[in-house]
């Protein structure tokens, strides 16, 4: 760690729960953000209806052949 001298000026047990409230804080306007300007993530929350998944197409014969030829 290349900060270890600031243990020297502030005490850990004053340093590390300012750095851990600091963190919860941005954790939880991070969150609250999210779900204040989405519309998806309170649907999701409360198991709203799934978005429909549209099929996959089939690959093409160029793609298959071509995969027949690699060894």
């Amino acid at each position: 760690m290349n900060q270890a001298r600031i243990w020297l000026v502030v005490k850990p047990t004053v340093g590390l729960p300012l750095f851990l409230g600091t963190v919860l804080l941005i954790s939880l306007l991070v969150h609250y953000s999210v779900l204040s300007n989405t519309t998806w993530m309170a649907a999701f929350f409360e198991g709203g209806a799934s978005a429909q998944v549209s099929q996959v197409a089939a690959p093409d014969a160029a793609l298959a052949a071509n995969r027949e030829m690699t060894p």
